[in-house]
This record gives C-alpha cells, sequence and structure tokens, in this order.
C-alpha cells in the first residue's frame, strides 16, 4: 500500500467544512494516515494555500510527531495553548497553531494542500518563532515521503 493522508472531516478534493475555517470555529481538522515507509522516525505537516493572491500561504506547520502516531484528532492544541503539546510553527497570520482557510470573498475557490512528511530523525529542532518556511526547510534534508490531502474552500 501507498503512504497516504486522509480526514473523516473531508475527502480528498473536496470542500472543507466550515467548522474548519475562518467561518466557523476555525479548528483542525482530523486527520489520518497509513502504511508510512518503515524507516520513518517522525512526521511534520505543513498546511497551505498555493492560491493566495500574494503567494502561497502557510495555515498551519507541526513538527515531531512520533513515528507511531497515525492521526491527529480535531482542534489540536497549539504549543502557545498547551506547553506539552508537539511543536507548532508560526504561521502566516503570525501565530503558532493552525488557522483555517480564509480566502478573500469573491477570490474563487482556493485549495488547502495538508502536506505529511515521513522524516528519518525523532526530532527537528527549530528555533522559538520559527515559520511554517523554516519547518519545511529543515525537514527536507531528512524527507523519506510525503503524503498529501487536499481540501476546497472560497467565500
Amino acid at each position: 500500500m501507498a503512504f497516504r493522508l486522509s480526514s473523516p472531516a473531508f475527502d480528498d478534493g473536496s470542500v472543507i467544512p466550515e467548522r474548519h475555517t475562518c467561518m466557523g470555529e476555525d479548528i483542525s481538522p482530523p486527520l489520518a494516515w497509513q502504511d508510512p515507509p518503515p524507516a520513518t522516525k517522525s512526521f511534520a505537516l505543513i498546511c497551505r494555500d498555493p492560491d493566495a493572491p500574494r503567494g502561497t500561504f502557510h495555515h498551519w506547520g507541526i513538527c515531531n510527531i512520533p513515528a507511531g502516531q497515525h492521526q491527529l484528532p480535531e482542534a489540536v492544541a497549539s504549543n502557545a495553548e498547551d506547553a506539552t503539546a508537539l511543536p507548532h510553527a508560526i504561521n502566516d497570520f503570525g501565530r503558532s497553531g493552525f488557522a483555517g482557510p480564509c480566502p478573500p470573498k469573491g477570490h474563487g475557490v482556493h485549495h488547502y494542500h495538508f502536506r505529511l512528511m515521513a522524516l528519518d530523525v525523532e526530532r527537528l529542532d527549530l528555533a522559538s518563532g520559527a515559520s511554517c518556511s523554516d519547518l519545511v526547510e529543515a525537514a527536507e534534508p531528512h524527507l523519506i515521503a510525503s503524503a498529501e490531502l487536499v481540501g476546497l474552500f472560497q467565500r
């Protein structure tokens, strides 16, 4: 089987429910994955919108997800909210944690790419205040495989 990422909240290529957007509760969707490569030591996750007016916009970055973990629940707490939470990068809204889809009104359908990266290290050592771009840059040299789920949203 191939490494796959899915969500019980929405199917790949379908609309993200409003509760996971700025129009609703703005909470992260639940995610689950299957069949990561055997050499995986940890996971990192990025959510980005390549359709943003000024270029790719990062909505979420989280790392050091243990290799034995195969899901994230709905409404994951950020390290700014809970000191025991997994490390989160600073999103392009300027805060730690998930920030749901919120495209400009009338801008059309945006595609939100949730990319789960299987890594060959147990931990990424990100500096405090690291951005989602910093997270991706730190993860890329350790990437074994990635799985992607794309959700749609427009206002």
